[in-house]
């Protein structure tokens, strides 16, 4: 570990020029002080690390020095492998290994490429926090260690024990078989076995995790496309609450959001889409769909609409004339009912 920081902290000062301590801990995630006996280290090493004195000062290569050491480590190639994904730096817990991994691919370019490279990456800004509207990426905490126990148990080979508490149920410890790891839409899954049978996690319900000697029981070769299509048509076939729906295409992540699954999806007229979704139950489908205000209706089941448009006619009778009456509103099948106010 303390190598690969050396020679991260040799490039960082080649391709940046003078930099602070304060700013190379920053960017190798250590203390100042680790910092500070690195670059003892590399002094004594014979590697011409200079400090500059000063309110402007730092550390900094004397002018014409090369490293060779650009040789990447098994996290920093997995890292690269992996950033093609969707946000697969971030989700995998890689983004450090890649930020290694990157400094030794710049370094190893010729010099006129390293500046055109440097100029194009400021141009391309991949997933921001926040769309146009302002709306915040989802993101899931995990607990501390999770992620990188849970991953070393995928990419090793042996049983991953852990303790797991899903909504509506009491904290167990399970010990399973890991298979892959999945993210969508800011989710990351845990495909494993579980005595021989299929199992499905959150990595965000994991309260800790403890890669284990014992190894996996599980196939050699994997295709967890295959898989994750398996497992989520299994998933779409489970007893819950279909429900049509169309909703305007600004409000269309804030449905995806809170619906159980997503079946399918078609784009509808005037920037309006129609997807076809799955809720937990009545309850839930109520709920979701009333976030959503006037910028969603439900096509069916009747069921629904029928729980929907009670729920407005109670709320329109809560509002009507003064606080604390009787108004009278037509039901769901036509009949005249009377729904009382807040009473004074």
């Amino acid at each position: 570990m303390r190598a690969d920081r050396l020679v991260s902290l040799v490039l960082l000062l080649r391709q940046r020029g003078r930099m602070t301590a304060e700013a190379l801990a920053s960017e190798l995630e250590v203390s100042t002080r680790t910092v500070l006996r690195d670059i003892g280290a590399l002094s004594t090493a014979g590697v011409p690390v200079y400090a500059d004195r000063g309110r402007h000062g730092g550390y900094s290569l004397l002018p014409g020095f090369r490293t060779e050491l650009t040789g990447l480590n098994h996290d920093e190639a997995l890292a690269l492998l992996t950033a093609g994904s969707d946000r697969g730096e971030k989700v995998f817990g890689l983004s450090s290994p890649l930020a290694s991994a990157m400094r030794k691919v710049v370094d190893a370019l010729p010099e006129g490429h390293r500046a055109s490279l440097d100029d194009a990456a400021k141009r391309f800004l991949v997933e921001p926090e926040t769309d146009l509207l302002s709306r915040r990426a989802s993101t899931e905490d995990l607990a501390e260690g999770v992620m990188s126990e849970v991953r070393s148990a995928v990419l090793t080979g042996h049983r991953l024990r852990f303790d797991y508490a899903a909504p509506g149920t009491m904290r167990s410890t399970r010990t399973v078989d890991p298979i892959g790891l999945v993210t969508v839409r800011g989710r990351t899954y845990l495909l494993a076995t579980k005595s021989g049978e299929d199992r499905t996690y959150r990595l965000s319900r994991m309260l800790s995790a403890e890669a284990l000697f014992e190894p996996a029981r599980r196939p050699e070769q994997v295709d967890l496309y295959r898989i994750w299509a398996e497992r989520s048509a299994r998933f779409l076939s489970d007893d819950h609450l279909p429900v049509i729906v169309r909703v305007k295409s600004s409000r269309r992540e804030e449905l995806l959001s809170i619906a159980r699954a997503v079946r399918a999806e078609e784009a509808d007229s005037d920037g309006w889409s129609r997807l076809n979704v799955t809720f937990e139950d009545l309850r839930h489908a109520v709920w979701a769909v009333w976030q959503l205000e006037a910028d969603a209706e439900v096509l069916t089941p009747d069921s629904l609409r029928a729980a929907l448009r009670d729920r407005a006619l109670e709320l329109a009778a809560r509002y009507a004339g003064g606080p604390g009456g009787l108004t009278d509103v037509e039901g769901n099948r036509g009949e005249v009912v009377r729904l009382p106010g807040n009473k004074a």
